[in-house]
C-alpha cells in the first residue's frame, strides 16, 4: 500500500504583493484626505521588501499575513467608506486612519520577517 500525503495548496506568490500593494494606495488616498503629502518611493522600497520577506517565508507565516492583511482591508474599507460619504471628510478622522493603517502595515511586516 502507497500513502500519498495531501499536497497543501501553497498561497499565490503575488497574494501578499497584491495586498500590500492595495493596503499602501488605500493609504495613499487616506493620507491625501489628511491633508499629508505621501512619498511613493518609501512606499515602493517598503512593498519590495515586505514582498520579499512573504515570498521567503514559511506557508504558516504566509497565511498569517494574509488574513491579518484582509482584516485590516476591512476596517479600511469601512473608515474609507465613512470619510468618502462626507461632502468635507474630518482631516483629525482621515489622520487617524491612516496612522492606524500605516502601523497595520508595519505589524504585517513583523509577520513575515520574523
Amino acid at each position: 500500500m502507497r500513502h500519498q500525503w495531501p499536497i497543501e495548496k501553497q498561497p499565490e506568490s503575488s497574494s501578499g504583493n497584491r495586498q500590500l500593494a492595495e493596503l499602501h494606495h488605500l493609504l495613499t488616498l487616506v493620507q491625501e484626505i489628511a491633508g499629508e503629502i505621501a512619498s511613493s518611493g518609501d512606499a515602493l522600497s517598503e512593498i519590495a521588501r515586505i514582498s520579499s520577506a512573504y515570498a521567503a517565508a514559511p506557508p504558516m507565516e504566509q497565511r498569517r499575513f494574509d488574513e491579518a492583511a484582509a482584516e485590516t482591508a476591512v476596517w479600511v474599507a469601512v473608515g474609507m467608506k465613512a470619510l468618502t460619504g462626507s461632502h468635507h471628510p474630518p482631516r483629525a478622522a482621515a489622520k487617524r486612519l491612516a496612522d492606524e493603517l500605516a502601523r497595520a502595515i508595519k505589524r504585517l511586516a513583523k509577520i513575515v520577517s520574523s
